[in-house]
């Protein structure tokens, strides 16, 4: 039994959809397959909430335009003379109805409740058009909500996992369908509260949603299908003559996503680690090729750099106004401070007399932050930094990934180096 997760890149069109299904005709044996939301669907989706949370006068035309996107894809999928083209239209119609009623309740729920209702049905859509073609082309599937299948906590937008009850659902309601042949199709990214609402995993949580699963039916093992070969040492767009990585340890993975490697969630690694299932990253667009292996910790590696780049960062260094240490009461003002004004933080650095942080300059508002903090603290910060992570460094690379721009904070481990580099101070 295998896991197969697709991701909204893979199914952004009808055409692409078709491309899946060619490649899954050549796979046999039972299969649990993950989709997300069709392409940049969740982010429509984000757009149309806020619209009608706010009531802006642009609502209806961003819902008619998400429907004429899925509409235009169905019609590219399904002809007048395909058996289930009419119930397949219905549903599809019922789906927009549903949506557009839950939108118009959405203002009167918490926001974060709101945005797990609405988000959550660009994966509805997407296995409801995706699921239905597959059977069309002779495969055996059986879709089954996620919500269903993963239950959570009610943590809106970052929901954690109940794990008794979701192992517990998943052998119930999966294993019986594989056991006949069956292939099983679901969402990624969606849960389910004790109450019935709609969860998500956080985003870009597909992934995540995928292992679970895997970890719940004991899979032989997990492939992520991506629009790049493999786990790259290196981000293309920031690195020149990157190279694609055969095999890398589950550490080395888990450590690449924490630090904002995108080609895997950082949730994933641990419920097949915990269960030594496999995972590959492969190519939809070379499915012939291997792609990458992530396994075992003690199966030797080719060790090879690898290198995490995130450009506009910000470095933030807080002191006592009276030379006094920052002690304990102190960096529990500064977290409630950071998680209040919405920063997110990528390192941290103590020291005797100061607190240094290294921050996303697009999340959260830096200069309320930095006001809330200047009536306790003095504040001085670097803007237009980059913080690069270099995992299996050496010297050599650091000097040569640095090339003379100034390290205004470095953080060695064993294995890793952060170095927060160049910038303007304020």
């Amino acid at each position: 039994m295998e896991v197969y997760k697709f991701g909204g890149a893979s199914v952004k069109g009808a055409d692409a959809v078709k491309h899946v299904a060619r490649i899954l005709a050549k796979e046999q044996g039972p299969k649990v397959l993950v989709f997300s939301a069709m392409g940049k669907t969740t982010n429509a989706l984000e757009a149309l909430l806020n619209a009608f949370y706010r009531h802006e006068t642009n609502r209806a035309d961003l819902f008619k335009k998400l429907m004429a996107d899925h509409i235009d894809i169905f019609q590219a999928l399904f002809t007048p003379e395909t058996a289930c083209y009419v119930y397949v239209q219905q549903l599809l119609k019922e789906r927009f109805e549903q949506l557009y009623q839950r939108l118009l309740e959405a203002a009167a729920l918490p926001f974060d409740q709101a945005y797990d209702s609405i988000v959550s049905y660009g994966e509805r859509l997407s296995t409801l058009l995706i699921g239905h073609y597959l059977q069309e082309q002779g495969l055996p599937v059986e879709l089954i909500d996620a919500a269903t299948l993963i239950r959570t906590d009610s943590r809106y937008r970052e929901a954690g996992v109940l794990w008794e009850p979701t192992v517990r659902q998943i052998r119930a309601q999966v294993l019986p369908l594989l056991e006949q042949g069956k292939w099983v199709l679901t969402q990624g990214f969606i849960g389910g509260d004790d109450q019935g609402h709609t969860t998500t995993l956080g985003r870009e949580g597909s992934d995540y949603s995928a292992a679970i699963l895997a970890h719940g039916i004991d899979a032989r093992q997990m492939t992520i299908w991506k629009d790049v070969p493999g786990v790259l040492n290196a981000d293309p767009k920031y690195f020149a003559n990157t190279c694609k990585l055969a095999h890398i340890s589950y550490s080395d993975a888990t450590e690449l996503a924490y630090f904002g490697a995108s080609v895997i969630h950082p949730k994933t690694i641990k419920p097949l680690q915990n269960k030594h299932i496999p995972l590959y990253v492969r190519s939809f667009i070379q499915p012939d090729e291997p792609g990458t292996w992530v396994g075992l910790d003690h199966v030797e590696y080719t060790v090879m750099p690898s290198y995490i780049f995130k450009p506009n960062q910000i470095l933030l260094s807080v002191y006592p106004k009276d030379f006094s240490f920052i002690e304990e009461i102190g960096l529990a003002r500064i977290f409630e401070l950071l998680a209040r004004h919405g920063m997110k933080v990528n390192l941290m650095q103590n020291s005797a007399l100061s607190f240094s942080l290294c921050l996303d300059a697009g999340k959260g508002s830096f200069a309320d932050l930095v006001a809330a903090l200047s009536s306790e603290f003095d504040c001085v910060y670097n803007e237009g930094v980059d913080l690069v992570t270099i995992r299996h460094y050496t010297q050599e690379v650091i000097d040569q990934i640095v090339n003379g721009r100034a390290i205004l904070l470095e953080q060695r481990t064993r294995h890793t180096v952060q170095l927060v580099v160049g910038g303007r101070k304020a």
